[in-house]
């Protein structure tokens, strides 16, 4: 009962509620649009806030505390591009270079599933650590990495091509905002940042509730090239995910972690990026079929996460930490 409860909070949340609108504009055919400039402005916004509110934590936090974690998080991208590219490609008959491109998403992790967790718990009131934003930028990277050098057998394009590929994620605005944001609350402190905190922490909510709306339009354009992506992809666009969210959850609590930031962890593991990784496989693999990887992550697992399995994901944290807790 306290699982199903979950999932109902969750989907009755005026964010999660916004997602669905979007979606139900798009398939009745609405003229909501939104323009361009919005969501550019918005995504600056919001990893942006990520960040600052992440470098204040991170100023409070012993350097040690931060290690383990961060090692986690690591092996978690480096690990989770590899056996999904086995997967993929022995079990579901991909081309190496679909299967890794695919593996690249799922190995990465989505910023806006990471807003949606924090959203969820801090809604509950539920403490996670502060130093989080720190390992979404963690994970963004090496999975990308690792996944692009496996393809590159199958590829006769110039080495160069991984070098433009791996700047283009380094420089994109999800690293760049991030870590910035990190470095500006660092410095700033809880003090220095006061001044902004209207901006960027009150009308947080606000903005993703907007961000999700449009998001929800998004999504739903992929919608139609399910039918193209086959049963496999979809089947291991919600399975992938429940597998690196329990992995997640447990690679958290073996580090020491809260059973709020093992929830985080665990939506991280089990996010699909599509933003920084289509960027990076667009360069790198332009051979890799586009209707794979942005279908699967967007369509699929994006959808999946913020309204099933957020839930799961706290519901399986909250099973282990009573039965190992710290």
């Amino acid at each position: 009962m306290e699982m199903l409860e979950l999932v109902r909070a969750n989907l009755a949340s005026p964010m999660l509620l916004a997602f669905a609108l979007g979606i139900v504009a798009t398939l009745v055919k609405s003229d909501l649009r939104f323009p361009e400039e919005l969501y550019a402005t918005l995504s600056i916004y919001l990893l942006l806030a990520i960040g600052l509110k992440g470098g204040v934590a991170l100023a409070k936090t012993p350097p040690g505390e931060l290690l383990l974690p961060g090692v986690a998080a690591l092996a978690l991208g480096c690990a989770i591009p590899l056996w999904c590219t086995w997967i993929l490609e022995h079990l579901g008959r991909f081309a190496r270079a679909d299967a890794a491109a695919i593996a690249a998403h799922y190995g990465s992790v989505s910023a806006v599933t990471f807003l949606a967790v924090t959203s969820f718990l801090e809604g509950r009131g539920e403490a996670y650590e502060g130093y989080a934003p720190a390992l979404v930028a963690v994970l963004e990277v090496p999975a990308i990495v690792v996944a692009l050098l496996l393809a590159r057998g199958e590829r006769r394009e110039r080495d160069e091509s991984l070098g433009k590929a791996l700047h283009e994620v380094l420089s994109g605005k999800s690293i760049v905002l991030l870590l910035g944001g990190l470095v500006i609350g660092a410095i700033a402190g809880e003090a220095g940042t006061e001044p902004v905190a209207p901006l960027f922490r009150d009308l947080f909510r606000g903005a993703l509730t907007l961000f999700l709306l449009d998001m929800g339009m998004v999504a739903a354009r992929r919608f139609g090239d399910l039918r193209r992506v086959g049963p496999f992809l979809a089947a291991f666009g919600i399975l992938a995910p429940i597998a690196h969210g329990a992995l997640g959850v447990c690679a958290a609590r073996l580090v020491g972690m809260s059973s709020g930031g093992a929830v985080v962890l665990g939506v991280l593991s089990a996010s699909a990026s599509y933003i920084a990784a289509p960027a990076a496989v667009r360069i790198a693999l332009p051979q890799a079929n586009p209707t794979y990887y942005l279908t699967a992550s967007l369509a699929i697992t994006f959808p999946f996460n913020l309204t099933l399995g957020i839930p799961l994901y706290h519901g399986f944290a909250t099973f282990l930490y009573a039965r190992w807790p710290l």
